[in-house]
């Protein structure tokens, strides 16, 4: 009894982390714990991207736009979340000269800049800082007008930091009447 029940309890932990899965989740970077390996010993894990900056290496971009499709006759601003990860082991100071930390850019398909997030602000011109420890984040959420998109067509939203111009993020979007 012991040995046909065994198999029985693998195959139910393996179908409950399966069906659990998310496909729509945004791409996290997760150590795997000695049970994970065994039971998916071909899957790798997602590595961080390799910068030519020394100081970026262990920093993942994350964005999500909201709503998805973007209805234009409902929808006067696109909220932007970004997501700044550490994944290193060792914490990570990034310098600005301003007060402005990021800038978000919608593109057509062309690669034309539509809207730029910066051009209706004003930045104080003082030093600042963040600092990230090992395995967290800093979310920033901002929202960009819509006024220049067109229903139907397919635009893409990029978000980077003017003085990392390393850290860059794009997300293709559908627009909707």
């Amino acid at each position: 009894m012991r040995r046909t029940a065994a198999p029985l309890v693998l195959f139910c932990f393996t179908f409950a982390s399966l069906s659990a899965q998310e496909t729509n989740m945004p791409a996290r970077v997760e150590k795997r714990g000695w049970l994970g390996r065994v039971l998916h010993p071909f899957r790798s894990e997602s590595a961080a991207p390799a910068y030519k900056d020394q100081r970026l290496r262990g920093l993942v971009l994350n964005l999500q736009l909201s709503p998805q499709p973007v209805k234009l006759s409902e929808v006067r601003q696109l909220e932007v979340h970004t997501t700044l990860t550490n994944t290193s082991k060792r914490a990570i100071e990034l310098e600005f000269p301003t007060d402005q930390r990021l800038e978000i850019y919608l593109r057509n398909t062309s690669d034309v800049i539509l809207t730029k997030w910066s051009d209706n602000r004003i930045f104080a011109e003082k030093l600042g800082s963040v600092f990230i420890n090992p395995q967290e984040h800093v979310d920033y959420s901002e929202t960009i007008a819509t006024r220049e998109l067109t229903p139907n067509k397919v635009f893409v939203a990029e978000v980077f930091f003017p003085k990392y111009p390393e850290l860059r993020v794009r997300q293709k979007f559908l627009t909707a009447p």
